[in-house]
């Protein structure tokens, strides 16, 4: 019966959004064999896997909480030398710098799901409400996966907002999909300049799907941001591999990193595109970032690490290492200055049970 459901709900799922499969037209690359892109080191993800997985789990504890991080509302705008990072919660986090305000894989919906009633649960609130957001000048969306890839959210912000989506190879159908325009689509090591913020998107090993016929006709990227003042990189969803030491030779060590930290276990299923928050560390040290900033944990159980249990082992991984990290309350907003680092700007708000 158990595994008569999941396939049902696999199913169901997939069959959801098989009607539009996206085919990116473009001639082969390193990353792109003229059908689908693919990782320097292959990922390979298989329905066959996937059930072993959901068949033999052994999930670790969630439940909903409360204890959002209680702020003020962001300021309309960043000016000067600070960089403002708010962690929303997942990989939804709030860049502001220079005037711009940037939203990362923006998701307010209650499932990473095409279906309503079904798939990855919200377990905590955005640890911003949406109508408290500033104006968003650009949107990042690292990959197709429902919890990167949110388009009610996008749809919202394309209404609400109107700021230009920045979406690797081959994704710009899935928002057009959602009514969503001005999109620029980006290869790996391709950019967009946004008002004085240079968006570069960069190799991540990860990969992509939807539907069932769209394996990987899409492509995954994290996105290294490049302002006078400092630079952010945001990994997106990746596996560990040298791509982190190939952007700091290419653009550089950033001032701060946005790692994902959670979905790692167990490890012989997530090991190829997550991260574990002890490979974290290791990230950072490749690319030679000041400041690590923690992201994708404690939202959405997607892993079978429970809910607290990426942050402790990334706390357990920093006690024999010298790394600034920084593991943010879901809601809490530090200051950035390169020559001063991460600043809390507030004292902790109590929590709320």
């Amino acid at each position: 019966m158990r595994l008569l459901i999941v396939t049902t709900l696999a199913a169901a799922a997939l069959a959801s959004c098989a009607a539009r499969t996206p085919r990116h037209d473009g001639p082969a690359a390193t990353n792109f064999d003229g059908t689908r892109f693919h990782n320097p080191e292959p990922v390979v993800k298989t329905f066959t896997e996937f059930l072993r997985w959901r068949m033999t789990r052994e999930p670790g504890h969630w439940e909903f909480r409360a204890d959002n991080y209680r702020g003020s509302a962001p300021p309309e705008r960043v000016e000067g030398d600070a960089v403002r990072s708010t962690f929303v919660n997942h990989a939804t986090v709030l860049i502001q710098t220079g005037g711009v305000n940037i939203l990362t894989d923006p998701i307010w919906s209650d499932r990473a799901s095409p279906l309503a009633w079904a798939g990855p649960r919200r377990f905590r609130e955005p640890g911003i409400a949406f109508p408290d957001l500033p104006p968003i000048d650009a949107v990042l969306v690292s990959h197709n996966h429902y919890d990167h890839m949110d388009l009610p959210t996008l749809a919202q912000l394309a209404n609400e907002h109107a700021p230009v989506f920045v979406v690797p190879l081959g994704n710009a159908a899935y928002l057009r999909s959602g009514g969503i325009d001005n999109i620029v689509e980006l290869d790996w090591w391709q950019h967009l300049t946004v008002s004085n913020v240079t968006i570069h998107a960069v190799p991540a090993k990860h990969w992509s799907r939807r539907g069932v016929y769209d394996t990987n006709r899409a492509l995954w990227a994290g996105y290294y941001l490049a302002h006078p003042e400092a630079s952010v990189f945001f990994a997106g969803d990746t596996g560990m591999s040298e791509h982190f030491a190939e952007i700091r030779q290419r653009l550089g060590a950033p001032d701060l990193a946005l790692l994902p930290i959670g979905a790692y276990l167990p490890r012989w299923f997530m090991e190829p595109q997550h991260i574990d928050p002890a490979e974290a560390v290791g990230a950072l040290e490749m690319l030679g970032a000041r400041h690590g900033m923690a992201i994708h944990f404690g939202t959405f159980a997607l892993g079978d690490d429970g809910q607290d249990q990426a942050a402790a082992e990334l706390e357990r991984a920093l006690a024999s290492a010298s790394a600034s990290f920084w593991i943010p309350r879901h809601g809490e907003s530090r200051d950035f200055y390169r020559d001063r680092g991460l600043a809390k700007r507030q004292s902790p708000a109590p929590e709320i049970h």
